[in-house]
Parts: C-alpha cells; sequence; structure tokens
C-alpha cells in the first residue's frame, strides 16, 4: 500500500464514508483511517432498544438512500450497523479498518500522519471523527458515594444491567429521555432531571413532523443562515421516539405513571443532590417549542392549500 495520497480521511462512520463516496466518484486518490469498525459507535455506545428518531426515508448518504420497505419506521442499532456496512460495500470504500491516528502534523506539501499502520502524507486531510466521544460530566459527580453505580449514556445497554431499582438520570436530551423510558417501561424506578432540551410531537395534521419540517426546507437550512447562528451547534435536539413505530415522549405523563421529575441539578451537597426550582418551566418550554413547530406547519399548510385534516392541539396533563 502506498504511504501517500492526495487525501486521508479520518474516521470510518457516516460521515467519513460519504467524503470517500464522493471523492471516489471524482477518482480522487484517498484512504479512510477507522480506528475501530465501522459503525463502531453505533455497536457500542448504543443501548440494545435503541432506534432512529427520524424516519427511515431520511437515511440519504450520497448514493445510497434508504431501499427497505418501511421508509415510515425507525432502524434498529443493528439495521443502522447493516446499513452502514452495505454502504461501504457499495462502492468498495478504501478503508483502513484497526488503524488509529496518534498524529497529525503540518509536512511536506501537505500533511504527515503517524498511524498505528505506521506513517502516512496526505496532501489534504479530513476529519470526521465526530464530536461525541467525550461524555460531559460535572466535576461534582466525583464526590458521589463510591457505591452508587456511574454511567455515561454511551455505556448503558439495558434496564437489567443496572443494580437496585432507582436510577436517576440527568438530562432530557434525546438520549437522556429514551434512557429514562427504556427504564421506566421495564418498571424501574426513574428519578429525571429535567434540563433545557425542547420536545416535538411524533406526528401532527396526518404526517410525521419531520416530513413537514423537511418539505419546508428545515434541514436544508446551512448554519450561518440559522437565527441562532453557530450557537445552533450546542443546542439540544428536541426529544422525540421512533420507539414500536414512533411516538411522543411525554415527561407529564410518565410522572402520572410513578416517573419521578426534578429540575436540573444544580449540586452535591454532603450525601444530597440539590435541584434547581426550574422543573414547570422546562415543561412548559418544552410544550411551547412543540407548539411553535406545529403553529409553523399550520401557516404552511394555509399558505399552500394543503389537504391536510385537522388535529386538536394537546393538553398537558
Amino acid at each position: 500500500m502506498s504511504s501517500r495520497f492526495s487525501v486521508i480521511v479520518v474516521g470510518g462512520g457516516q460521515a467519513g464514508l460519504s467524503m470517500s463516496h464522493c471523492l471516489k466518484r471524482r477518482d480522487v486518490d484517498h484512504v479512510v483511517l477507522e480506528r475501530h469498525h465501522v459503525a463502531h459507535d453505533w455497536r457500542a455506545a448504543r443501548w440494545d432498544s435503541f432506534c432512529l428518531v427520524t424516519p427511515n426515508w431520511q437515511c440519504q448518504l450520497p448514493g445510497f438512500a434508504y431501499a427497505g420497505d418501511d421508509p415510515d419506521g425507525f432502524m434498529a442499532r443493528d439495521e443502522i450497523v447493516a446499513y452502514l456496512e452495505a454502504y461501504k460495500t457499495s462502492f468498495a470504500a478504501p478503508l483502513m479498518e484497526d488503524v488509529t491516528v496518534t498524529d497529525l502534523r503540518p509536512g511536506g506539501e501537505g500533511f504527515e500522519l503517524s498511524t498505528s499502520a505506521g506513517e502516512l502524507s496526505a496532501e489534504q486531510v479530513v476529519i470526521a471523527t465526530g464530536g461525541y466521544h467525550t461524555p460531559i460530566i460535572p466535576r461534582f459527580a466525583e464526590r458521589l458515594p463510591t457505591d452508587i453505580t456511574q454511567i455515561s449514556s454511551s455505556q448503558y445497554k439495558r434496564p437489567d444491567a443496572l443494580p437496585g431499582d432507582d436510577v436517576l438520570v440527568v438530562g432530557t436530551g434525546q438520549s437522556g429521555c429514551q434512557i429514562a423510558e427504556d427504564l421506566h417501561l421495564a418498571g424501574r424506578t426513574v428519578h429525571l432531571c429535567v434540563g433545557g432540551a425542547t420536545r416535538t410531537a411524533r406526528r401532527y395534521r396526518g404526517r410525521d413532523v419531520v416530513a413537514w419540517l423537511d418539505d419546508l426546507g428545515y434541514y436544508e437550512l446551512p448554519v450561518h443562515e440559522h437565527k441562532l447562528g453557530e450557537g445552533v451547534r450546542a443546542k439540544a435536539n428536541q426529544y422525540v421516539t421512533g420507539r414500536d413505530g414512533g411516538r411522543d415522549i411525554d415527561l407529564r405523563q410518565f410522572a402520572r405513571e410513578g416517573m419521578r421529575l426534578y429540575g436540573r441539578v444544580q449540586g452535591l451537597h454532603g450525601d444530597a443532590l440539590s435541584f434547581a426550582p426550574d422543573l414547570r418551566h422546562n415543561l412548559d418550554a418544552a410544550d411551547a417549542a412543540s407548539d411553535a413547530i406545529k403553529d409553523t406547519i399550520d401557516r404552511n399548510i394555509e399558505a399552500e392549500g394543503i389537504d391536510a385534516p385537522a388535529e386538536e392541539r394537546y393538553v398537558p396533563v
């Protein structure tokens, strides 16, 4: 194998493979370096009941749109892995797996890379490693009693893998809400710290909300045109689930069923956690965001003269 390439792509997930497909289509000499195996994070850092929160039809990697028989369904973890493996094979991606990049530096006529497979060089390098490898864990977690099991969302697998009964889930982004639901449905006593992430309905006026937003061009909006600008990168996605065919995640209803809701974690004082008095505000803000999305859909239906069934608005329990 050559040790010099026009382009080296670091990372063999969906982003790295997509870049490889585009480069190969233009006959650009390149190689993709993957530290583990294709779709490693989908295999290792997702729980057993994990599934997509976006419909299958939205899986449209370059040259490889979803072609299964359930476009409006939601692929489970193992199906996602199979989809990415099939994508790799579809265009014979020049992939080197089990290769770790340890150093990247300017050198020669481009860049030099130190890897577990030896020294490599390239005119250009694409970093496609993603931004979620390091969990965000508050420092006070270091002071929790040692007999309390602590894991990040990437380490969670299934309800019966956690000891005891009561489980505290901190954070209500998509992972936090779905893990809380997984534990709740298994009969565990769940304590959920509700943050500022907002929610969306799964379906509205006869269609998946994602389909309406796609028609509105929401997913084509470049970051520099978004009203939050670069700040949108730090904004949590709305929580919803594709589980059991897709549905809303209603934290208020979970509370009626026995889940215990709290505001944000503020800190640890001795052996007691303290919580901000913002639970009601956070729940109301999540509902308001969902209603704002529905308002946008309503305006579009009216403006375009779309024949869509009427639907009563969600009323919080």
